[in-house]
Order: structure tokens, then sequence, then C-alpha cells
């Protein structure tokens, strides 16, 4: 009896463990492959909105700038205990004209991604402990702290 019951609850198990690559898309599919049909000053916003679809990202700082993105993720073996490997991750910055024409295209794939520079440069605290907006944070924090002023 207890082996019939270990024996079906085996194989409910392993029939439901799925050794296959279980692959996520996010975004646009087949980014790098769309982003070479668009030809600069020749494309419109139209045209690109029909290829790729909305854009994932508008730029905040100029209308004309949008951004499009495409991520694919995989859990692939069993050892690996559902850690997600980066498959693709492109970003295609497309840049338009106020009439609408595609004025620069730039592309983005992972290995590209990993040769960004950034600045090592620091920026150092303004805040002294003899400055005005110093002192009025630290009342302002003493205050929050004890409302009535009997915790000294």
């Amino acid at each position: 009896m207890i082996k019939n019951l270990l024996l079906i609850i085996s194989i409910i198990f392993i029939t439901n463990c799925n050794l296959n690559r279980v692959e996520k898309n996010h975004g646009v599919h087949n980014l790098e492959n769309k982003q070479l049909k668009l030809i600069i000053n020749i494309s419109n916003k139209n045209d690109i909105l029909r290829l790729l679809g909305s854009p994932s990202i508008k730029s905040d700082f100029d209308e004309n700038i949008i951004f499009y993105i495409e991520r694919k993720t995989s859990t692939n073996s069993l050892k690996s205990l559902g850690k997600k490997k980066l498959i693709i991750n492109n970003v295609l910055m497309l840049e338009l004209n106020n009439r609408g024409m595609l004025v620069k295209k730039e592309f983005l794939d992972k290995k590209m991604m990993n040769k960004v520079n950034f600045s090592k440069n620091e920026t150092g605290s303004q805040l002294t402990k003899n400055s005005k907006i110093y002192k009025f944070i630290k009342s302002l924090r003493n205050k929050v702290n004890d409302p009535l002023g009997t915790k000294r």
C-alpha cells in the first residue's frame, strides 16, 4: 500500500516537472531585424508605429525621442533552480524632427551596453553641521521623533 502511494506521488511529481526551456519575452519581438527596415530621413512616425507599435518609453524631456525595448529571459536548467538568464536585451532609440521624420536611429544590444562608461566623479555633501539647512532638518527630525518634548 505504501509502495503504491509513493509510486503514485513520484509519478505525479515527475510528470509535472518541466525540463524544457521556458522563455519570457518583454517588449517588441525581433527588434534587431525590424529596426533595419527604418530608414533615416525616409521613415516617418506612422511607419514606425505601424512596424513597431506604440513605444515602450517616451522621453520626458523631448517628445520627439522614443525608445523601444526587447528583453528575453529564460530558465533553462533544473540545476539553476529558477535563476533567470538574460538572452536578449536590445534598446532602440529613435529621434524624430518636429514634422515626424526619423532623424537619428541608435540600436544598442547586450554587448554594447556592457561597454558604457560612467563618470567616476563624485559630488560632495553641501550640508555641514553649521549650515542653516542642517539645523532646520535636525529640528524637524527631533520634532517628529519627540512631538511633546518629553524624551530628554
